[in-house]
């Protein structure tokens, strides 16, 4: 009998263990399900108001349209990431995408002369990169870069800010979208690296006389041309970046 009632006990504990281990795990489940909700409700409602701004714009003023073209490009990339979505980080990620198309917006209605609306959420891809605060221009290879803080008819692409090849890349408006994978004419990959570092290095004098100006680069056009001290030498970006 006694035996009897041992056993009764033990099974009652386990019982209970049991009902509070299921109890926990729906628990859980339901609070992964809420961030998972969350997650989409939030990168829905940034992805519905870029829509309603990409199709209610247009402009034929040239910095404006290149805006929205990336706002468009933007809307469409986080649709397709709103539709594969599962996870609470790839809801992110298309939100992400939204409020990036929303910055182009942004841009596009400055460009534009508009009001360019509320203030929206910071970037997580642009924390750290900063904003252009002074216009800038500078030759690299034989080809001039400008970057400025407003629009131009020499600075019509706008970025929102980030980083390229581990580099900040400030928010501002470009002469040419070093950002994207083609970094203008007869720039490689060479080319790119150092469109980086004239555009964006606050040490950029030090190009003078460092490993381009006559060290282990003093070769052909960087020993004596543009880069050992020509265009490159004198450093037209100082540090004029807000970081």
């Amino acid at each position: 009998m006694e035996n009897m009632k041992g056993v009764l006990l033990i099974l009652a504990i386990v019982a209970v263990i049991a009902l509070v281990i299921a109890a926990t795990q729906r628990g859980g489940q339901a609070r992964q399900q809420t961030s998972l909700d969350d997650a989409k409700a939030e990168a829905q409602r940034w992805y519905e108001r870029l829509g309603g701004q990409v199709m209610n714009l247009s402009s034929e003023e040239p910095a404006a349209r290149q805006a929205l073209a990336d706002a468009g490009e933007r809307y469409n990339a986080a649709g397709g990431q709103l539709q594969s979505a599962n996870s609470v980080r790839q809801f992110e990620l298309a939100r992400e995408s939204a409020l990036e198309g929303l910055q182009y917006v942004r841009a596009a209605r400055l460009a534009m002369g508009l009001d360019p609306g509320p203030d929206l959420p910071p970037l997580s891809s642009a924390q750290g990169a900063g904003q252009i605060t002074q216009a800038r221009e500078v030759s690299v290879q034989g080809h001039s870069y400008k970057a400025a803080p407003q629009p131009g008819s020499d600075t019509p692409y706008y970025y929102p800010g980030g980083r390229v090849q581990g580099r900040p890349v400030p928010a501002g408006w470009y002469s040419t979208p070093v950002w994207k994978t083609a970094l203008g004419a007869g720039a490689g990959v060479l080319g790119g690296m150092l469109i980086f570092d004239a555009l964006f290095s606050p040490g950029f004098g030090d190009f003078g006389g460092g490993d381009f100006g006559g060290g282990d680069m003093a070769g052909g056009d960087m020993a004596g041309g543009d880069f050992g001290g020509g265009d490159l030498g004198g450093g037209d970006f100082g540090g004029d970046f807000d970081f």
